[in-house]
């Protein structure tokens, strides 16, 4: 139970700092996804956002944070195994499972609901 707790705390607070960047700044929901993709990066690249995810789990792993910690930690394996060339492909290769999954699902959704104009 208490992992449940942690995850909700940890995704919870990771929604409520998007919400306010929503609310109080002028920046585009555009901006700020990119901008939590970018801060898992450099915080999975300097090595800190993995202690955040083995603490929280799903709550830390599963949102744009969690992304760019994973495209970091994808890069730095695989420039440990192929060198120079790791840093083109890690990222990528690492993340194959969630973009594979993210487009045959919008494909999926796409086929099966007509889309509308925003009123």
């Amino acid at each position: 139970m208490l992992e449940y707790g942690k995850a909700f705390l940890c995704g919870g607070l990771l929604c409520v700092i998007g919400q306010l960047l929503i609310d109080k700044t002028p920046l585009t929901p555009a901006k700020i996804l990119v901008s939590y993709v970018t801060a898992g990066v450099i915080l999975g690249g300097a090595g800190l956002y993995q202690p955040l995810a083995d603490w929280a789990g799903a709550g830390a792993t599963v949102p744009l944070t969690g992304f760019g910690n994973l495209l970091a930690k994808g890069v730095r394996e695989a420039v440990a195994e192929r060198g120079f060339l790791g840093a083109l492909t890690g990222g990528a290769t690492a993340a194959a499972g969630g973009i594979t999954a993210a487009i045959f699902f919008g494909f999926l959704v796409a086929l099966l609901f007509k889309s509308k104009p925003k009123s």
